[in-house]
Order: C-alpha cells, then sequence, then structure tokens
C-alpha cells in the first residue's frame, strides 16, 4: 500500500484516545465540526460546531468505526441517533483534564456532481492556514460552572467556557 492509498490515522487515534480516557477514568468528549453530513440534534449546535459526551454512561451502541463515530444519546431526556463522520471530528479529549487531541480539518475536494452548494462548511476553532503542516494542539481546560450531572452528552459552556486550544511546537 502506498502512502497516497493509506487510510487516514484519524478513527485510530480516536479509538486510542477513547480507550485511554476510559481507562483512566475521565470523560472522553468530541467536538465536532456540523454540516450537512452530520447527525446531530441541531438545537445544541453552536458556531456550526457541537461538543458530545462520548462515554460509556452516556451513550448507547457506541461504535467508533473508520467512517462514522454512532451512538444512541438522550439529550433534554429524549433518544437519539448521533452519526457523526470521522472526517467531522476536530478534537477529542478528556473533560475533567483537557487532555486530548486536536485534529486539523481534513480538505475535502467536490467530487463529481457535487456542487459547492452542497460541500460541508469549513467552521473551525483551528487555524486552517497551516493545515498541511504537522503540527500537536494541548487542549487547556478552561474553569466553568458545571454541575458535575453526566446524564447524557454536554454541549459546550457559553464563550469563554469550553477548552481552548494551544499550540504547541
Amino acid at each position: 500500500m502506498t502512502a497516497p492509498e493509506a487510510t487516514s490515522t484519524r478513527p485510530y487515534m480516536l479509538r486510542a484516545l477513547f480507550e485511554w480516557c476510559t481507562d483512566n477514568g475521565f470523560t472522553p468528549h468530541i467536538a465536532v465540526r456540523v454540516d450537512r453530513s452530520t447527525q446531530v440534534p441541531m438545537e445544541f449546535v453552536r458556531d456550526g460546531q457541537i461538543v458530545l459526551n462520548i462515554s460509556y454512561d452516556a451513550t448507547s451502541g457506541l461504535l467508533i468505526g473508520n467512517e462514522y463515530v454512532e451512538f444512541k444519546a438522550r439529550f433534554g431526556g429524549k433518544p437519539r441517533e448521533i452519526m457523526v463522520p470521522v472526517a467531522n471530528v476536530l478534537a477529542i479529549y478528556a473533560r475533567e483534564t483537557g487532555q486530548g487531541m486536536a485534529f486539523p480539518p481534513e480538505d475535502e475536494e467536490l467530487g463529481a456532481g457535487q456542487d459547492e452548494a452542497d460541500a460541508p462548511e469549513q467552521v473551525s476553532d483551528i487555524d486552517t492556514a497551516e493545515a498541511g503542516e504537522d503540527r500537536v494542539v494541548q487542549l487547556v481546560p478552561v474553569k466553568t460552572d458545571e454541575t458535575g450531572d453526566d446524564d447524557g452528552p454536554r454541549t459546550p459552556p457559553p464563550a469563554g467556557g469550553r477548552p481552548a486550544l494551544k499550540r504547541v511546537k
């Protein structure tokens, strides 16, 4: 297999960091870029993104596959089926420590028969100017007024309350 034919490392890193969070008693969260291919409760989407708690306690039937992250969860007491393309996952981190990994947005070329109106929106807090450059990003926790209840996936706290991305070179 040559380099251009190799599969993405993103789903493997997601599974590894999910397992690390779980093994250490942390609550894994993913930050997701929402577009037409993302199936999430739209009423919880803010600025084209949503943060989801993907712990075993908050989900049912969690599957982190090579193409999609799929699970069932309750939002406001209502059961919902969630389906997120792995390419739309911007970061995975432990809620308690902020440790995790952020991913550069994947450049998606328009396929045959797809016009610009069907192209996914490019919404991200990550600087896209250097998307092709290898880099490590550390998530830094920001103090919030969390009540500590883990009834289901969380939406991001109000602006200023969510983890911030800190670039480490």
